[in-house]
């Protein structure tokens, strides 16, 4: 998922990213030390969470944090400040958490796996994507036909970005590994997106990836996934995880280990 942090303090900034770098809900995250930007940047750029300061000059936080749910209601706020006195006025904007300075990775980490917990638990039912051995999509319990293999990859491939932006050049690189990116592959890839777009659009399911100036990407919100309740801690997606993740791709194998040890460790 896309994560922003606003905080009016430069160090702030790079302390909170550097701390969501290590967070495997979080695939992306952009920092900002005005508010204003922030609001300018997420109106092209859709975002999954919002990490804010709340004393900051012209937009404060619980404003900031207003302002945003009007452009993305389902966004997770979570507040970071030095401040416990405005704890009373921060829950009027409905946010998903409220830590106070300085925050540790631990405390971050069980605030952002409980927020996504609850947005997944809550996504839609009727668009289900699963992971787990094969990657297969499900609109109101029917699969979806993909027309081209190459384009039901390139929608795994999103997923398995968990919502983080994938420009064209990237995409090609991962699916089709040494292969030159040259005009005619371009042209290629056009087809094989241009028909993903068209399958999603037939049965229903078209909110779940949107593209914006060449860049691909899901939305976790849309649809609810077996891997993205896995990360959040859900029992039973826990549970149902053999060691086999998305087997028919080769550049899964990297999260199939980390999806791995992460079930070791909780087993």
């Amino acid at each position: 998922m896309r994560a922003i942090c606003v905080d009016d303090e430069p160090l702030a900034v790079e302390y909170t990213l550097s701390q969501c770098a290590l967070l495997p809900e979080i695939g992306e995250a952009k920092g900002f030390t005005e508010a204003q930007s922030a609001l300018d940047w997420l109106r092209s750029h859709p975002a999954d969470i919002a990490l804010l300061d709340i004393n900051m000059p012209e937009i404060d936080g619980i404003t900031l944090a207003a302002r945003i749910k009007e452009i993305y209601p389902r966004m997770i706020v979570i507040f970071l400040t030095a401040y416990r006195e405005y704890s009373f006025d921060a829950w009027s904007v409905h946010p998903s958490g409220y830590l106070l300075k300085p925050v540790s990775q631990e405390q971050l980490a069980a605030e952002v796996r409980y927020a996504c917990k609850d947005l997944h638990s809550s996504a839609p039912a009727h668009i289900r994507i699963r992971t787990f051995g094969n990657f297969d999509v499900c609109v109101d319990e029917k699969p979806v036909s993909f027309r081209l293999a190459k384009s039901k990859e390139i929608l795994a491939y999103l997923v398995d970005k968990q919502g983080t932006g994938v420009t064209r050049a990237e995409l090609f690189a991962a699916i089709w590994e040494d292969q030159l990116y040259d005009r005619g592959m371009q042209k290629q890839l056009d087809v094989y997106i241009r028909s993903l777009r068209e399958t999603l659009k037939e049965c229903g399911a078209s909110e779940i990836m949107e593209m914006n100036k060449g860049v691909l990407r899901v939305r976790p919100e849309a649809f609810t996934c077996d891997a993205y309740l896995f990360y959040s801690g859900d029992s039973d997606a826990i549970n149902s995880y053999r060691g086999e993740y998305m087997s028919a791709y080769s550049w899964a194998s990297m999260t199939e280990s980390i999806l791995f040890w992460k079930a070791a460790g909780q087993a």
